[in-house]
């Protein structure tokens, strides 16, 4: 089966031609006659199988007719994560490119005011995280009623992250008539209750069982020891195997993200990392980074886990064994995709046996032990050697019998010196100089100092027998006899 098959117009099967695609994937071939005819669809796929362009596709050919107006979207893609925002924004633009679509994309740690501009020139097609879209909505600049098409990317991340309600409170703005697209490669319960309450009559496409693994993705987990700095070192053993052409690490702290590439840059490693913590300008530069080959190596949270499209990535590793066993189908999807094979390494501490376990229930399958020889040794960098200073007693000393065999001539004189005599003749200092008091007692005695005590204005108050202020006048008056 080819494109030409589905139903596509000519203008979009030239671009995908374009683009080098020939085959559509089984979600594609199974969703984009459905999307065509304007049917609700459940599909159910596992990642790296090509359900972006499932929806992106059939969306290019229906939006090309019509006109947008300001502030009213014709159709609205909500995804979990800015990173899959932006991909999906970059797949319109790919397949978009013969057609005249307007498009915004509102996602958070960036500039709300040139969203807000875009959505008053009218797009076409929105692509939005549902927090920044809840955050715009709440500002009165967007309006939801003229949405014709909703489509809820990766529902089970989204669970989540708890965006559920987020998406309830999204769905009832949106007018009843629409058609609405749910895609995930999970589908837990909470999942299903969604898709019975907004989706009408729904065409469920499973193209493969839920929460399976690529086959072509060959899976271990390398048994460590709990300590941080072993996992460190059985880290990099891995890291210097043949046949490791780039990597992502996986993480379950944002912290151990950040410790981890440190290590790794410290032992020579070319790494980068990406996390929830940093603004949305560098966690786009460290992935340029990575898919530009500037670092082979992306130490990376959960916020990479969900259908970020990075192709000839050779392996992934879980640093961390995931807490959630749908978190592992989507991490080691980041290799394998399109065809291509990849290898997944799981770390696995004592404390980790549960969450193996649940990883094996929830795909079926056992994940092969991979015995690797004891790590090699590595020799400690050298430690700066602080010069020690020779003891007092070692040091070299000048001969007292030497120095006193110097000619004299050679010895500066005193008498040289410029000295300050400024003695009378009778052998006393001058009076100017002469301290009023001497020794350690420099002040005058209490008694003498509280004698009298001048007045601000000059006046002389009198002695001061225990009266603290002026004297009354009548006091001061004398009576003649």
């Amino acid at each position: 089966m080819s494109f030409a098959d589905l139903g596509l117009s000519d203008e979009l099967l030239q671009t995908v031609t374009d683009a080098g695609y020939t085959e559509p994937t089984p979600i594609q071939a199974s969703a984009i006659p459905s999307v065509l005819m304007m049917r609700d669809i459940i599909g159910i796929a596992q990642t790296g199988t090509g359900k972006t362009a499932s929806f992106v596709l059939p969306m290019i050919d229906i939006l090309a007719q019509g006109r947008s107006r300001a502030r009213m979207p014709r159709s609205l893609i909500l995804e979990p994560t800015r990173e899959l925002a932006a991909q999906v924004a970059e797949n319109f633009e790919k397949y978009g490119a013969n057609h005249k679509l307007s498009m915004a994309l509102l996602i958070g740690g960036v500039s709300m005011g040139d969203q807000i501009k875009a959505l008053e020139k009218g797009v076409d097609v929105l692509i939005a995280t549902p927090g920044r879209l809840m955050d715009l909505f709440g500002r009165g600049n967007i309006l939801l009623t003229g949405c014709s098409m909703l489509v809820i990317d990766e529902a089970d991340r989204m669970l989540d992250m708890g965006f559920i309600p987020d998406i309830e409170e999204i769905c009832t703005k949106l007018p009843k008539q629409r058609q609405t697209l749910l895609f995930s490669a999970t589908m837990p319960p909470p999942i299903k209750k969604l898709a019975d309450k907004f989706l009408e009559n729904p065409k469920t496409i499973e193209v493969a069982r839920a929460a399976t693994t690529n086959a072509n993705i060959t899976q271990w987990v390398v048994p460590v020891a709990a300590q941080a700095s072993e996992k460190r070192k059985r880290l990099r053993q891995v890291l210097q195997q043949e046949g490791m052409r780039n990597a992502i690490i996986f993480c379950n702290r944002k912290t151990t993200v950040r410790e981890l590439n440190k290590s790794l840059k410290r032992h020579g490693f070319r790494s980068g990392e990406i996390h929830g913590d940093m603004e949305q300008p560098q966690r786009l530069a460290e992935l340029d980074l990575f898919k530009r080959g500037d670092v082979n190596i992306l130490v990376a949270s959960d916020v990479a886990a969900r259908g970020l499209d990075i192709k000839g990535v050779s392996h992934v590793i879980n640093f961390d064994a995931p807490w959630h066993p749908d978190d592992y189908v989507h991490r080691i999807g980041r290799t394998g995709r399109g065809g291509a094979t990849g290898i997944a390494f799981t770390f696995v501490t004592p404390d980790d046996a549960e969450n193996i376990a649940n990883i094996e229930k929830l795909t079926g399958q056992k994940i092969a032990p991979l015995d690797l020889p004891p790590a090699a040794e590595e020799e400690e960098r050298p430690k700066r050697v602080r010069r020690e200073r020779p003891a007092r007693e070692d040091r070299p000393r000048e001969d007292r019998s030497a120095r006193e065999e110097r000619p004299r001539e050679d010895r500066p004189v005193r008498e040289d010196r410029p000295v300050r005599d400024d003695r009378r003749e009778d052998g006393e200092r001058p009076a100017a100089e002469a301290p009023a008091y001497r020794g350690e007692d420099r002040r005058p005695p209490r008694d003498e100092r509280r004698d009298r005590r001048p007045r601000r204005d000059g006046r002389d108050e009198g002695p001061d027998d225990g009266w603290n202020g002026p004297i009354p006048e009548f006091l001061m008056v004398s009576l003649n006899r």
